[in-house]
């Protein structure tokens, strides 16, 4: 790997996994609703030109259905219920439990039809996920907010599935208008409970600075990054960053916010990394990065 793709590489590492941080910052002084709206609309005011330079706009034209389906299970769902989770549970749990995509990619592909047969490792690899999935959701589904973790899994599945629909539906859709489009009709979609539940009073610095950093940061610049690392280092490499991802995300939380690292945590955090990468050994019809774009058949940006 050249220097220019380690460091584009690492700064992946770090930026999608700093969103469950910010997003407990956020929810703290804005409703979901709020926050949804304002990172996706600022995201795709900053992207939109550079889509509409790029000219690929018209090449959406074809893909409505596709292009709503994968908006609906990438953004408009998911980021909705991982930002009410958050309000409950530690952004550190959230990272982990959003590192179970590829695990939920693997079942999805293999159910719809997938054309790669599902061999005793990989079968080992999702059974040693989910119970990485049981470790960490069990003391929260058995007492405390179980709906919370009930919310982020469902957050994992959606994007999933949004990645089988880019994969089988989007493969030659460009990149960038995709994603600027997607992004601002969720705040479209948003706009109205937004303005319902527009805060009464300024939120203070933190959750204004989180927001901003949300949108611009995590979101829009990250795409660019992303598809940057890609042409780089390909998609195959691009996509390690899967793993380091929740690393980043328990540290941010246990460091800035002073969450509790627990056992729980960390045997949740070997079993379900270990549970992706056996699931996702083999070159599968789902991409194995958690996000909301999409390179190539085997790369697909997240961000929670």
């Amino acid at each position: 790997m050249s220097r220019r793709g380690a460091l584009l590489f690492a700064c992946m590492c770090v930026i999608w996994g700093m969103p469950y941080l910010l997003i407990k910052v956020a929810v703290d002084e804005v409703s979901p609703g709020v926050l949804v709206f304002a990172r996706t609309g600022m995201a795709a005011l900053m992207l939109l030109p550079f889509a509409l330079r790029s000219g690929g706009m018209r090449e959406l034209t074809p893909y409505g259905w596709p292009l709503a389906v994968f908006a609906v299970t990438e953004f408009v769902g998911p980021w909705w219920m991982l930002s009410d989770a958050e309000r409950r549970l530690s952004s550190s749990t959230a990272g982990l439990l959003i590192a179970s995509v590829p695990i939920f990619g693997a079942v999805l592909v293999y159910l719809t039809g997938g054309t790669e047969r599902m061999g005793p490792v990989r079968w080992a690899g999702l059974a040693i996920g989910f119970g990485g999935v049981a470790v960490l959701a069990g003391p929260t589904l058995g007492g405390g907010d179980p709906w919370a973790a009930v919310e982020v899994l469902a957050t994992a599945l959606c994007y999933a599935g949004a990645a089988l629909v880019a994969e089988r539906k989007l493969k030659d859709v460009p990149s960038l208008p995709m994603t600027a489009v997607c992004l601002g009709c969720t705040a479209l979609v948003y706009l109205p409970l937004a303005a319902a539940q527009w805060p009464s009073h300024v939120p203070d610095g933190k959750a204004l600075g989180a927001l901003g950093v949300l949108a611009l940061v995590c979101t829009a610049i990250a795409m660019v990054i992303f598809f940057e690392l890609v042409r780089e280092v390909g998609a195959a490499r691009a996509t390690v960053i899967t793993y380091v991802n929740p690393a980043v995300a328990v540290a941010a939380g246990v460091l800035i916010l002073d969450e509790k690292f627990t056992w729980a945590i960390g045997a949740s955090f070997v079993l379900i990394l270990s549970g992706a990468v056996l699931a996702t050994r083999r070159n599968t019809e789902i991409p194995v990065v958690t996000g909301p774009i999409h390179e190539t058949a085997d790369a697909m940006g997240y961000r929670g």
